[in-house]
Parts: C-alpha cells; sequence; structure tokens
C-alpha cells in the first residue's frame, strides 16, 4: 500500500516533469482524487478554493502564467494517518523578469486511497508572490 508521503512524492514528481515540459496536467492528475480540494491564501494571485479536478487545472494555469519554474526543495515529511505536513522551501522563476523566489512553505495534504484529497499551502512572504505576478505582467488585484 502507498503511504501518503510516496502519493505527495509522486505529486512533486510529475508537477516538476510538468513545469519542465516533459508531461501534461494529466501526470499530475492522476495523483488527484476527484473531489480534490486546494486551499489558497486570498491576498495571493492565484489565491482562493479549487474545488474538483478541473478547478485545481485552472489554478495550475494560473501558476503556470506566472511562474516557468515551481520546484518543492528540501521537503521533510511529518505522516499522521491520512494527513501529511510538509516543510519546505518552494522555489520559483518569475515568467518575463526570471526572477528567482525561495522561500519557506509548509503544506498540509490528505490523502485518501491513495489519492491526494486536500491541499492546505503557507506561503512566506506573499508580497513577493504578487510583485511576480505583476512582474509576470499578470493582473494583481
Amino acid at each position: 500500500m502507498i503511504t501518503p508521503k510516496q502519493v505527495l512524492e509522486k505529486f512533486y514528481a510529475a508537477e516538476r516533469l510538468i513545469m519542465d515540459g516533459k508531461a501534461d496536467f494529466e501526470a499530475m492528475a492522476g495523483t488527484l482524487a476527484e473531489d480534490v480540494v486546494l486551499h489558497q491564501s486570498p491576498d495571493l494571485p492565484f489565491g482562493g478554493e479549487y474545488a474538483g479536478i478541473p478547478r485545481y487545472k485552472d489554478w495550475a494555469n494560473a501558476m503556470g502564467a506566472i511562474f516557468d519554474t515551481v520546484d518543492v526543495q528540501d521537503a521533510r515529511y511529518f505522516e499522521e494517518g491520512d494527513t501529511v505536513l510538509v516543510l519546505c522551501t518552494l522555489v520559483t522563476r518569475t515568467r518575463g523578469s526570471g526572477e528567482t523566489l525561495r522561500y519557506p512553505m509548509v503544506q498540509e495534504v490528505r490523502v485518501k486511497n491513495g489519492k491526494i484529497v486536500e491541499f492546505r499551502p503557507f506561503y512566506w512572504n506573499v508580497p513577493a508572490y504578487v510583485e511576480a505576478a505583476r512582474k509576470a505582467g499578470r493582473r494583481v488585484t
């Protein structure tokens, strides 16, 4: 049986391949439950609630419009039942400016039956992500 940590590691690997242009969204979608929910801070340019795989893809497209690199590095995983807490460094590169952001991030991820059902990330330095969106030519509200 696959552990919640292993599911999340598979998700991160697919995310890297997508950003490198070596896979499409379906590679990542295979790790998500049909009713997955992503909770993003409303202060982010890609903030909001994304419920279901089609809405998750909308979020992924919004991130991809701002960043050409999204990589979770130095991840430390803490598992408790179906929940994984990840302490990591999120490395992103802004489209257009090429600026690289490297900030701590914490994610709470729930996994059920080998699929991710919920994400709740906490970003460090939200204003830097807002500025990155502006530099990438994305409207920031």
